[in-house]
């Protein structure tokens, strides 16, 4: 294996038309450029979209001693482009490489012949920006069309590196592998080696198997195999590890990793080699309960925006940090939010042990000739990512339904929408349809989600996961509308991937893009670029009213974690009868913005993240209250439900209960020890009743003490005359 990362100092022009790699004369304006980075990122392309043309120079580097034993003529080199958005064409010293679509798929090609002491690279890139929001044409997600990044921004540009890579007579251009069948002697891997050989002929393949993240002797095996014609090829086969260690999610254990190394060896000689991260482990969804190695475990976690907007300039140590804070804030699942992340957070992801759900970089409407694209990008995205054993579930499409702007609630806007979610949608039942067979017969062994967002409907339609946005969009409804939903179509309640509230960070982050004078805040600024949806803001909460920036942070909040606790406590109640997850929506801020995150731009978190952490505590007290305005002399009956998700039982756990008047006077309280068993079910340990005889804000107080997460938490009661 042999990599040379071409030089980071490239030049940069923007054009309006290509010129076929001749830019000799006239000589374009050359600008210089860092690369890998987004164009925009120059001081001088800000607000350019569309075209640009990328050059660098760069001298053959020395070769290895491993390469440098083989015949001259037998050392074949290739170039290998690893991520461009959208569009790029490559001429190397002059040589047309053809072009290549799509943004998170690498490509590369054998440059033997054209290869010089001193050479040129020439890239043409276009990422335009997509104006028919409803009919789009690039496969990059929420990149192009989303309500979570700025309106502005184009992603275009070169935004992982560019190398220069080195085999002998066969090349190695993809591996893939999984765990077909496992017990506690062996584990039959299963694999795919996807070739480039020079000539036809016998080769070994050597498999290296070492422990990555704990001690232990590496495993050698040895296959004897036949190439049957140059050219490419896949060789498929299986091999035997001996006393597996699992790969495991960090709430069930530990994600155990190993690195695996194949070569290829001709003639005695190795000619290429790959390496990569691999763990044992299988994942099931039982009727969208989610099973690792066997083990029934309940999804908690959040939906993952792209880390940055600008994703060239996520690092390995970024991707830690945010799995670090999923962890601490007891998520062990992450949804992939309508694009591919950079490579780091999937590697980060395999690391801390959190589960990923991996959608496809499609979001809303699509053109129709799109589709030959769609399948050959949604093949490329389950062959990059299969060896990642983070990466438990595919997801072909989000919400394929009529949007161009969430803000946009007009009645006309809203029957077109609940078209495309009840009646006919190319989109949905046609594309995703061939997509999600894609993605099935490329990897047979991990679920595919058709679409994310298909409500299911007795007899219509069985559904998918759901999106529950009530009490936020005026298109789903109200608290109480969900009220009837919960129970008239439990099977909504299977799998839900979004819900939640937009708020503001808090005030130190919000002054870095805002300023802190409440008059003086441009709130249309704030919609326009920093996806603040006002109109929709005011229906649930009085913002408008707030007397200053901190006043409108800590209300905005404050709705923010009413909403998320409200979904969160009642998929606690139906944990496995029916839910098998929760998915809020979201996780991160991909730039400075006003959405539904609960860290900000800046990793800030906001006092939503601390409540969601405590919401999703392996063991949870809580009640359920209606959502609706009480009134004086009105019963009340407050549930106390208990839960533990933790493979342990916990036989002496300790509940008190404390309900308190406008005046902070005790008027009921309740102890109980109870028995928490293994994964349990949530179970109603008692029931408060009483009637307010006056008006006020009343509170009820929980703790539940003796267990490992030992919590407490407090429900506001509002009644009124």
């Amino acid at each position: 294996m042999f990599i040379h990362h071409l030089p980071d100092t490239w030049a940069i022009s923007p054009l309006d038309t290509f010129q076929g790699g001749n830019y000799l004369a006239p000589e374009p304006e050359w600008l210089p450029i860092t690369v890998p980075a987004h164009w925009q990122q120059h001081p001088a392309l800000e607000t350019h979209t569309g075209n640009v043309v990328y050059r660098c120079h760069f001298a053959a580097p020395a070769l290895p001693d491993r390469l440098q034993a083989l015949p001259p003529q037998s050392v074949r080199f290739w170039l290998r482009v690893n991520g461009v958005f959208y569009w790029s064409q490559p001429y190397f010293n002059g040589a047309d490489l053809g072009c290549h679509e799509g943004y998170f798929d690498p490509y590369e090609h054998d440059i033997t012949a054209l290869l010089q002491p001193d050479n040129t690279l020439l890239m043409e890139v276009s990422c335009p920006e997509e104006r028919n929001k409803r009919g789009k044409r690039m496969i990059t997600g929420v990149f192009s069309h989303w309500d979570c990044l700025d309106p502005h921004a184009n992603p275009g540009g070169i935004w992982l590196p560019v190398e220069l890579h080195a085999s002998g007579p066969t090349r190695i251009q993809a591996v893939r592998c999984h765990s077909e069948a496992f017990n506690d002697r062996f584990a039959q891997l299963r694999y795919a080696v996807d070739l480039d050989a020079a000539e036809a002929g016998p080769i070994t393949l050597r498999w290296t198997i070492a422990p990555r993240t704990f001690e232990g002797d590496p495993q050698t095996i040895e296959q004897q195999r036949t190439l049957r014609h140059p050219g490419p090829q896949t060789l498929e086969g299986m091999m035997k590890l001996r006393n597996p260690r699992l790969w495991w999610s960090h709430d069930l254990g530990h994600p155990d990793l190993y690195t695996i190394t194949l070569e290829v060896l001709q003639n005695a000689t190795v000619s290429d080699a790959h390496r990569f991260a691999f763990g044992v482990r299988r994942f099931e969804l039982r009727n969208w309960i989610a099973h690792l190695n066997g083990v029934r475990l309940f999804i908690k976690g959040s939906n993952y925006a792209p880390g940055d907007m600008r994703i060239a300039t996520m690092t390995a140590e970024r991707a830690h940090h945010d799995l670090r804070l999923a962890r601490e804030c007891h998520m062990n699942f992450l949804r992939v939010h309508a694009h591919v992340e950079h490579p780091t957070f999937y590697e980060a992801a395999n690391e801390a042990g959190v589960l990923l759900w991996q959608d496809m970089p499609l979001q809303w409407l699509y053109q129709a000739k799109t589709l030959p694209e769609a399948r050959r990008q949604a093949h490329a995205m389950v062959n990059l990512l299969a060896n990642h054993p983070a990466v438990v579930t595919w997801c072909m499409h989000n919400e394929p339904l009529f949007v161009a702007d969430t803000s946009d609630e007009t009645l006309l806007t809203r029957l077109r929408t609940y078209r495309t979610y009840f009646l006919f949608s190319w989109n949905r039942d046609i594309m995703d349809t061939q997509l999600k067979r894609v993605a099935q017969r490329a990897d047979p062994h991990r679920p595919v989600i058709r679409s994310s967002g298909e409500f299911a409907i007795p007899v219509f339609r069985r559904g998918t996961d759901a999106h529950a946005y009530f009490g936020w969009y005026s298109s789903y409804g109200t608290l109480p509308d969900y009220e009837r939903l919960r129970r008239m179509f439990p099977a909504n309640l299977r799998f839900v991937t979004e819900f939640g509230a937009q708020s503001f960070p808090n005030v130190e982050s919000c002054v870095r893009f805002m300023p802190a004078d409440l008059a003086q805040i441009d709130f249309s600024h704030l919609a326009e670029r920093h996806s603040f949806q006002p109109e929709v803001m005011a229906k649930w909460i009085p913002w408008r009213t707030a007397r200053s920036l901190e006043e409108l942070v800590a209300m905005t909040q404050d709705y923010q974690i009413f909403i998320n606790r409200y979904y969160i406590d009642r998929l606690r109640f139906h944990k496995y009868r029916p839910t098998g997850g929760i998915v809020p929506f979201m996780f991160v801020d991909s730039y400075p913005a006003i959405l539904w995150s609960i860290l900000d731009y800046w990793r800030v978190p906001k006092r939503s993240y601390h409540a969601m952490r405590l919401a999703f505590s392996p063991q949870y007290a809580f009640t359920i209250l209606d959502p609706k305005t009480h009134h004086v002399a009105e019963p009340i009956e407050l549930p106390l439900y208990v839960v533990n998700d933790a493979r342990d039982a916990y036989p002496r756990a300790r509940l008190v209960a404390c309900l308190r008047d406008p005046d902070e006077a005790e008027l009921a309280a309740v102890e109980h020890t109870v028995t928490l068993g293994a994964d349990c079910l949530a179970q109603e340990v008692d029931r408060l009743r009483w009637t307010p005889t006056r008006a006020g804000r009343y509170t009820l107080e929980l703790e539940l003490t003796g267990v490992p997460h030992e919590m407490q938490q407090v429900y506001p009661i509002d009644v009124v005359a």
